[in-house]
């Protein structure tokens, strides 16, 4: 599966949360997720500028976001849910529930999932579908 076809698979499957997604599938939306937020991040600079949100007087308070980010907020929240379900049908490709998704929000779990998802799925049919390498 190229790039392209990657990301036509997750936005086609944007909220679909059955089957099974190959590692070039999962790995092809991290690297668009990644460039897409960078042009984002750019845009949102260009358009808008950097200021302080949060002002303590004269001085901008300790801590303050310093950039307005409004384009990349709302792409933010729209790839939320196709992340979240490629996540879960990566899973699925590995014979796993998408519930391991929740392991994640811990910091060990993070990079746990970050090497399953380097593993290569189980080979043919197995309780969520047909192998889709096949």
């Amino acid at each position: 599966m190229n790039f392209g076809q990657a990301v036509s698979s997750v936005l086609n499957n944007y909220a679909t949360f059955s089957g099974r997604a190959p590692r070039s599938e999962y790995w092809w939306w991290v690297l668009f997720s990644i460039v897409l937020n960078w042009i984002t991040a750019f845009l949102d600079t260009a358009l808008f500028g950097t200021f302080a949100l949060v002002h303590f007087g004269d001085a901008s308070y300790v801590g303050a976001v310093d950039v307005f980010t409004p384009i990349s907020t709302i792409v933010g929240l729209l790839l939320i849910l196709p992340s979240l379900a490629v996540g879960a049908r990566r899973f699925h490709d590995m014979d796993r529930t998408g519930w391991w998704l929740l392991i994640g929000l811990t910091g060990i779990g993070a990079l746990v999932i970050f090497f399953w998802f380097m593993i290569k799925g189980t080979p043919g049919t197995n309780h969520y579908g047909r192998d889709p390498l096949e």
